[in-house]
């Protein structure tokens, strides 16, 4: 195992440095210059001619170094990545982790809870319809998972706030930020009530698509496994039907879906930009589509960095999970 776990870490490097090397050239490739971009948000309003501009924009390129050769802009860049540092933000000039670490906390919260959710309704919901095949509650999860999973979250966001958001008929939830004014200044409980409310409508957006997908998966697997020959034998054994669920089917189903925790870490780490957006959360799904319109280079590589490092730690947990879980699975 240990040597498993060494072999993977050595493995992280080259391909964390082919994933930024990707993004590198993505990003270059695509339409826009930052330092023309910087130049028109400068002037914008007033008129200059092309000569100006033209100086302008050469003196913004040297400011932040867009004027040397991409491999150079690629291992300078590279070399403050060593000691994790992604520079600053060509939009405002503050250290890209400063934004980062700004924005995160929030990200996290709507994602912890929307995950816990997930979870805690799909895998009980996949169980029992599982075990109660052909019920009429078996067909009714299926009908209305299927339904869940098939409306796009930005049109629930907004059927949400036409109906409890103030729109055309209820005015409950709050459909914008994540505190009142002045909530800064409340005790932590009243702080923590008028937070939770605000996040209602966002992680009911972020949690139904999960919930649809880990339920039915959670069914697949287990109907899978239920039909095995171990299965018959524990019951043949005189176990209760309790222990041979939980203990013998729901144990080897579970393998797949631990899969899905490699995506966990990235997915709380990058947000989600349509929820963030229509909602004015300030997370991190709202600070990468920010970063993308205003070209700002550092904040893109930043973000797609650190989700990608995020992104192959999980793998390697989820293999060490799989190890842990079935002691079948030798990974030497």
């Amino acid at each position: 195992m240990r040597a498993y776990i060494i072999k993977r870490l050595i493995q992280i490097v080259p391909t964390l440095l082919g994933i930024t090397l990707i993004t590198f050239v993505i990003i270059q490739l695509a339409p826009g210059n930052p330092a023309v971009f910087k130049v028109k948000m400068a002037t914008q309003g007033q008129v200059a001619s092309d000569a100006v501009s033209k100086q302008i924009i050469e003196q913004t390129k040297k400011l932040y170094g867009l004027d040397k050769p991409l491999p150079v802009q690629y291992l300078l860049w590279l070399k403050r990545v060593v000691t994790f540092d992604f520079g600053n933000s060509y939009k405002d000039h503050r250290p890209v982790m400063d934004k980062i670490l700004e924005r995160l906390p929030i990200t996290i919260q709507l994602n912890v809870i929307s995950i816990f959710l997930v979870y805690l309704i799909s895998i009980p919901c996949g169980i029992y319809s599982a075990t109660h095949v052909g019920t009429w509650l078996d067909k009714f999860l299926t009908l209305f998972f299927f339904i869940l999973y098939s409306m796009p979250n930005f049109w629930v966001a907004v059927v949400l706030i036409m109906l409890f958001g103030g729109g055309d008929f209820w005015d409950i939830f709050p459909v914008y930020g994540i505190s009142s004014i002045g909530a800064h200044s409340l005790p932590f409980i009243p702080w923590l009530l008028d937070r939770l409310w605000h996040l209602v409508l966002p992680v009911i957006c972020l949690t139904y698509g999960g919930l649809a997908y880990l339920s039915r998966l959670t069914r697949a697997e287990m109907l899978e496994v239920i039909r095995e020959d171990y299965i018959r034998t524990a019951r043949a054994k005189g176990l209760s039907e309790r222990v041979v669920i939980y203990k013998h089917a729901f144990r080897n189903s579970i393998l797949p879906i631990i899969t899905l925790l490699a995506f966990l870490l990235p997915g709380m780490f990058g947000g989600s930009v349509i929820i963030e957006s229509i909602f004015s959360i300030p997370g991190m799904g709202q600070l990468g589509f920010e970063a993308v319109l205003a070209r700002d280079y550092p904040v893109i590589m930043a973000i797609t960095t650190i989700s990608a490092l995020l992104t192959l730690i999980g793998l390697l947990i989820s293999d060490i999970l799989y190890a842990v879980l079935d002691p079948r699975i030798k990974l030497e």
